[in-house]
């Protein structure tokens, strides 16, 4: 299954995202992971994190969301992501193409409720898990 079709497809999500004027309902998870995928093609993991963090709250401002501590940005799932989309990266083909990766990992591991096989609900859906990183409560990452 391909989510997206093209590396133009990928880049348009990016400059919507960076300037504020990808459609709200376009924001998807999906779009989350293809983002995350692009960046930590380009970018190392610190320098990815900080784009990441500030252009989803931004991203969030500018389409009319607040960040708050019951929506908008949430530390925990965003570093998580980072987490797991590095790792990903990390072990597949070196030579894929980033729209090899995007949809090889929007596929396999796409599903929303990954978090949940790392974080119990209560922890993770905490005030304190959305505004900071908390560590797994169920499974290590490793």
């Amino acid at each position: 299954m391909k989510i997206y079709y093209s590396p133009d497809e990928i880049l348009r999500l990016i400059e919507g995202f960076e300037n504020g004027t990808l459609p709200k309902e376009q924001w998807t998870h999906q779009a989350h992971l293809g983002m995350a995928v692009w960046y930590l093609s380009k970018l190392d993991v610190p320098e990815a994190t900080n784009i990441i963090r500030n252009g989803i709250k931004c991203y969030n401002a500018a389409v009319g969301g607040e960040n708050t501590d019951t929506s908008g940005y949430h530390e925990t799932i965003t570093l998580f992501y980072i987490w797991f989309v590095k790792k990903f990266l990390t072990k597949s083909n070196s030579e894929n193409s980033l729209l090899e990766n995007a949809n090889n990992f929007c596929t396999q591991h796409g599903d929303a409720n990954l978090p949940f096989e790392y974080y119990s609900k209560e922890l993770l859906m905490s005030v304190e898990a959305r505004r900071n990183w908390v560590e797994p409560d169920l499974r290590q990452m490793i």
